[in-house]
């Protein structure tokens, strides 16, 4: 038998791995976003860095490309503190973000429970995230990022559905979206029918009779398509009514539902592009029509033959 020799994971201390937290951890994590998001369990997408509000600059804001809704990012690497706290209310109510993650080296218990009092007490288009980063290493391997969620909402599904406002002036990622739906919609003249060409990250078929959507959504590196409830319909209630047709849902679109915990994005079936590549919106477009078409003609299926049973 042969016992593998194996390392010991260390944490070491965070201004070894970022020596400043405006000039080397911001920077970093605006270009790491993802491994955030797969802790919080949504997408994003940069919108800018050191963003003004009043006397301070927000650290991150980002938006979920998913639903388009705001997420204001601010970071510390040092332990939680008041001033941090004041800051992320007054940017709450100058950004209208929606989602607020709060990253520290620790969290002291009084912001953990002024957090957690935030997502019980706030209305359901609110989400409080506090995570605490720590920095590792194996031997003389580099130093690794970890990120550990302390604090979520109760019910994190609740946050997909605010629908943020679109910042006054359209960013280069709202423009590019823009041309993009614009071409969509011109090259396919019957998605007039589901509104006009918008700076969104996503556009909805909403189908009132089933109390169903189905939305094609735009991100950096791919496009999509999902199932989802109307605006104010909790995710557990859609997936609740997914489910009996499941088997069904899943060989006709090929994909899997996610988890009941998803939020309210259901059936997620994704095509892998770099989207400001002009030359593949053709395959693009063509694609999120094709697939759209098909997701929207089973649910009318589905949900027809359960309105007309007996």
């Amino acid at each position: 038998m042969v016992i593998p020799n194996l390392g010991s994971l260390v944490e070491v201390e965070l201004r070894d791995a970022w020596n400043h937290e405006a000039h080397s951890f911001t920077p970093w994590l605006a270009e790491h976003l993802h491994e955030l998001a797969k802790q919080i369990g949504i997408p994003l997408e940069l919108e800018g860095q050191e963003v003004p509000v009043a006397e301070f600059s927000a650290d991150i804001l980002a938006r979920n490309p998913q639903d388009d809704t705001l997420v204001l990012i601010e970071n510390q690497l040092e332990g939680s503190d008041h001033l941090h706290l004041g800051q992320i209310m007054t940017y709450l109510a100058g950004l209208e973000a929606h989602t607020i993650v709060w990253i520290a080296a620790d969290f002291r218990e009084p912001h953990i429970s002024a957090l957690n009092w935030l997502n019980e007490n706030t209305g359901e288009s609110f989400a409080f995230f506090a995570v605490k980063v720590k920095a590792v290493r194996i031997g003389d391997s580099p130093i690794a990022p970890v990120f550990e969620v302390i604090t979520r909402p109760n019910h994190w599904e609740r946050k997909l559905h605010a629908i943020a406002q679109e910042t006054r002036n359209i960013s280069k990622i709202g423009q590019f979206r823009q041309e993009f739906w614009t071409y969509y919609v011109n090259r396919f003249p019957t998605e007039q029918a589901w509104g006009d060409a918008n700076a969104a990250s996503s556009r909805w078929r909403v189908f009132d009779d089933i109390g169903l959507v189905v939305t094609v959504y735009l991100a950096r590196e791919e496009v999509g398509v999902f199932i989802r409830g109307l605006r104010g319909i909790e995710g557990a209630e859609v997936y609740a009514r997914l489910m009996p047709y499941c088997d069904r849902l899943q060989a006709e679109t090929g994909v899997s539902p996610g988890s009941s915990n998803r939020g309210h994005h259901y059936f997620v079936k994704t095509l892998k592009c770099q989207y400001h590549d002009q030359s593949q919106w053709e395959r693009l477009t063509d694609w999120l029509h094709s697939t759209a078409n098909t997701y929207e003609a089973l649910l009318k299926n589905i949900f027809g033959e359960e309105s007309n049973a007996p």
